[in-house]
């Protein structure tokens, strides 16, 4: 995906990356381009930012990088466009790209494993956590589609993230869903103490680890 979105840029010289938590998208966006600002208006992210060479992490917006008229080659955003200003960030993006540039932002469909593995986390999101789930988390569950993205769109091919995980890594990750956090803020119970049971014999014994992605759903245009 990040050698698509180098190869659809103008140049190679500088990436803006929005909202970029703890920098994974960064990180990756630095093996194609010469310099990478990575902005998250949460100066506690960029604190605990990863570090990564060619990659500059600063405190700001999306709607106001700061950055120069036409400096940038390329603009990503990774799961996180549900949380903007959109007008003010799609102003922001056709002041910063450079003529010819691109902005690219993408979002995940719900995990791939195996069937019963699914059900159990579908139950969970859906049922378990869903009257946790913040407002702008069902744009992320209708992958962006009905968001506006007034660029000129390209097609994008298909893309999916992939893992190798432990049956503990999973449940990790199910912790890290903001929804598992307000369910606690709220109760002062772990949610996921309901599906520990139906978790495990869908993981199935023995199995140490097992094959987890995410389909991607990229939406790119050029401003």
């Amino acid at each position: 995906m990040f050698a698509f979105i180098a190869a659809n840029s103008p140049n190679d010289q500088l990436a803006l990356d929005c909202a970029t938590g703890n920098g994974q998208a960064a990180i990756e966006l630095a093996e194609f381009f010469h310099k990478v600002i990575a902005i998250d208006a949460s100066a506690a992210q960029i604190e605990n930012a990863s570090p990564g060479e060619r990659v500059e992490y600063r405190v700001a917006a999306a709607e106001e990088s700061s950055l120069p008229n036409e400096s940038c080659d390329a603009i990503t955003v990774a799961q996180a466009l549900h949380w903007f200003d959109l007008d003010r960030f799609y102003l922001e993006t056709r002041r910063v790209l450079r003529p010819g540039g691109i902005l690219a932002v993408w979002t995940y469909k719900e995990l791939r494993a195996t069937p019963e593995i699914e059900a159990v986390v579908r139950h969970y999101h859906d049922e378990v956590v869903g009257p946790y789930w913040p407002a702008e988390r069902k744009l992320v569950g209708h992958v962006y589609l009905e968001l506006p993205f007034p660029f000129a769109e390209m097609e994008c091919p298909e893309f999916e993230a992939q893992v190798r995980w432990s049956y503990e890594d999973l449940r990790g990750y199910l912790n890290t869903w903001s929804a598992t956090q307000r369910y606690i803020a709220a109760t002062a119970r772990d949610p996921r103490e309901l599906i520990n049971r139906e978790l495990a014999q869908a993981w199935g014994d023995g199995a140490e680890e097992r094959v987890i992605a995410w389909p991607l759903t990229v939406r790119a245009g050029r401003a």
